[in-house]
């Protein structure tokens, strides 16, 4: 009897602990819990309708307004006399693609939301959507985005090109590309001679811009992009080695600023 008695005891006193246990914890992870979500706001909960003042957006954060979400574009502080200093904001609406110009006092409110930023690989456009189709490289699973999502920089998309994501519940809010991509140029004039000042002329790119180039490039070159500003930056040359296909072990890629 003493043994059952003894057994008995202790499976009791261990229901008692666990019952007392856990509202201890729970209490202590929401002590803590404000400041892990700050920590990475994004890594477990997604945080929506957080309140900002208007000085601090920037380009690139996503903002609630009347219901609908929009990513800010460009963001300009400026002073209005009497009126106080103001931040003026173009924004895109995150499901039209539509744009507009809004005006917030540096101390209004402003609903921010949180979004988790993701790296994907970029497959194809559909034709059919218009769509970005992106590959978690992790998981292989896709993701189909709008293309006004990328904004002007989706003309550099290049197969298997990284590109970041922002997500905020799995839903894609915007997308940006490297700053850097190498194009090739289609058509280009006859190069000039050699000059004391620097010249520049136009080309035409393998995926349709015209950008502005030094006057020794040719068609057929291949050149880096500053994709923020479609400026020139240096021409890439490709000496080969024993084969001259690109993929040969013997073949070396350099990079030759001019």
């Amino acid at each position: 009897m003493r043994v059952v008695a003894k057994r008995l005891c202790r499976a009791l006193c261990s229901v008692a602990s666990t019952k007392i246990s856990r509202p201890l914890s729970t209490s202590t992870q929401s002590k803590h819990w404000p400041q892990s979500i700050f920590a990475s706001p994004w890594s477990a909960t997604q945080l929506r309708g957080a309140k900002f003042r208007g000085a601090d957006l920037k380009p690139g954060n996503v903002i609630e307004k009347k219901g609908r979400m929009y990513q800010v574009v460009k963001a300009q502080h400026s002073t209005q006399g009497r009126g106080g200093a103001i931040i003026q904001v173009e924004l895109r609406d995150v499901d039209s693609g539509s744009k507009s110009n809004e005006r917030f006092r540096t101390d209004e409110p402003v609903e921010r939301v949180f979004v988790a930023e993701k790296s994907f690989t970029y497959l194809y456009t559909d034709d059919e959507t218009g769509n970005i189709v992106l590959m978690d490289p992790k998981t292989y699973e896709q993701l189909d985005v709008p293309k006004h999502l990328f904004g002007e920089s989706y003309v550099y998309l290049q197969d298997d090109m990284n590109v970041s994501v922002q997500l905020y519940d799995g839903r894609a809010m915007s997308a940006s590309i490297p700053t850097r991509a190498t194009c090739t140029v289609a058509e280009s004039e006859m190069p000039m001679r050699a000059s004391a000042t620097p010249q520049y002329k136009k080309v035409l790119l393998d995926n349709g811009l015209t950008v502005q180039v030094p006057k020794h490039i040719v068609e057929g070159d291949r050149i880096i992009i500053n994709t923020a500003d479609h400026s020139y930056m240096s021409r890439v040359s490709l000496w080969s080695g024993p084969s001259s296909h690109p993929a040969h072990s013997g073949s070396l890629v350099h990079q030759t600023t001019f």
